[in-house]
């Protein structure tokens, strides 16, 4: 008797979204969930002028109106102007109340660029605080499965200066500039609480899973509307909800450091396109062949993104554990 082995058709296709009947189900949560669950009148969130918060913002409008969602902007030293005009542009479009809060200062007090500087200092020793920098990882396909971080600073005559991180050096930039996202959730809270309102979260599928937050940073929210979708279904969503094109083609970036640098050089290492298939082929029990031929990339190249991917979830597991408590104390 003969056996023949079964393969399925991948295609990217499968994450293509129904636009609408998601955009219904998701503001029918999100009324549910603020008004009846938190009983809140509306949303506080950061506009970044990235896509994820662009489409949370535009949500937060169909759930709540436009009347009771407050958009702020929170630029800090190494902020790109850009990021400002971006989230300017979005609180225009959907006319919603904006303001700007600067958190320069905090973190300035809290010694955020200071203890950056000194670790990158004993790495690079001519190192000067008025220098750019970033952190970067080498692209997982072209490095395979072992990589580390670096760091890349810019001198003042525009040479690139990179060099490998230390363990202790890497943790404690991260450790710094963590200051920013913990210092922009504090400022959404406050004004949250002085209008009754919830604070969503903006992390995508990607983030979410992979870990790609800081926990009582942007990881700290009282909703997370998209946190479902994968980053490709999020640019569906935003073109359905006519977020101005000008970010839908904005490429994706952390606007953590002071030198450009995308989501894929600091964290993902891959083009959230293919990583979104990865994800999509791992969560539904596609082998690596299946998706590789599907998406164009060599079928060993797919396996490392699916170890990857793996070896993420087990590092981010305490990122997405609530406090542990000892025995069960209330209901």
């Amino acid at each position: 008797m003969s056996t023949t082995t079964s393969t399925r058709t991948f295609s990217p296709a499968l994450l293509d979204l129904d636009c609408a009947a998601e955009t219904e189900r998701i503001v029918r949560w999100m009324q549910e969930t603020v008004r009846k669950d938190m009983r809140k009148k509306g949303a506080v969130l950061g506009l970044s002028g990235g896509i994820d918060s662009s489409v949370v913002t535009a949500l937060c409008v169909h759930a709540f109106g436009s009347d009771r969602v407050l958009g702020i902007m929170m630029p800090e030293h190494d902020t790109k102007d850009e990021s400002l005009i971006y989230g300017q542009l979005l609180a225009d479009h959907y006319h919603v109340e904006s303001l700007v809060e600067n958190i320069s200062p905090m973190l300035q007090g809290a010694g955020c660029y200071e203890r950056r500087d000194a670790a990158i200092k004993k790495v690079i020793p001519d190192y000067e605080p008025h220098w750019k920098s970033k952190i970067v990882l080498p692209n997982l396909l072209q490095e395979g499965g072992y990589r580390v971080f670096s760091v890349v600073v810019q001198t003042p005559d525009g040479e690139l200066i990179k060099k490998r991180l230390p363990l202790s050096a890497y943790q404690t930039i991260v450790a710094a500039t963590n200051f920013k996202q913990r210092c922009r959730k504090m400022m959404e809270y406050y004004h949250a609480d002085r209008l009754n309102y919830a604070v969503p979260g903006t992390p995508n599928r990607l983030e979410y899973d992979q870990g790609f937050f800081v926990k009582n940073g942007d990881g700290a929210a009282d909703l997370k509307p998209i946190a479902h979708l994968y980053k490709t279904q999020v640019y569906q969503l935003a073109a359905y909800l006519n977020v101005p094109e000008l970010i839908q083609m904005r490429p994706p970036t952390t606007d953590t450091y002071s030198l450009e640098q995308s989501q894929e050089e600091f964290f993902f290492a891959v083009s959230y396109d293919k990583l979104d298939c990865c994800l999509y082929g791992l969560n539904h029990g596609y082998s690596a062949a299946e998706v590789a031929e599907g998406i164009g990339l060599p079928a060993e190249q797919v396996a490392l993104v699916y170890s990857d991917i793996e070896s993420k979830r087990k590092a981010g597991h305490y990122l997405h554990m609530s406090p542990q408590l000892i025995e069960r104390v209330a209901n």
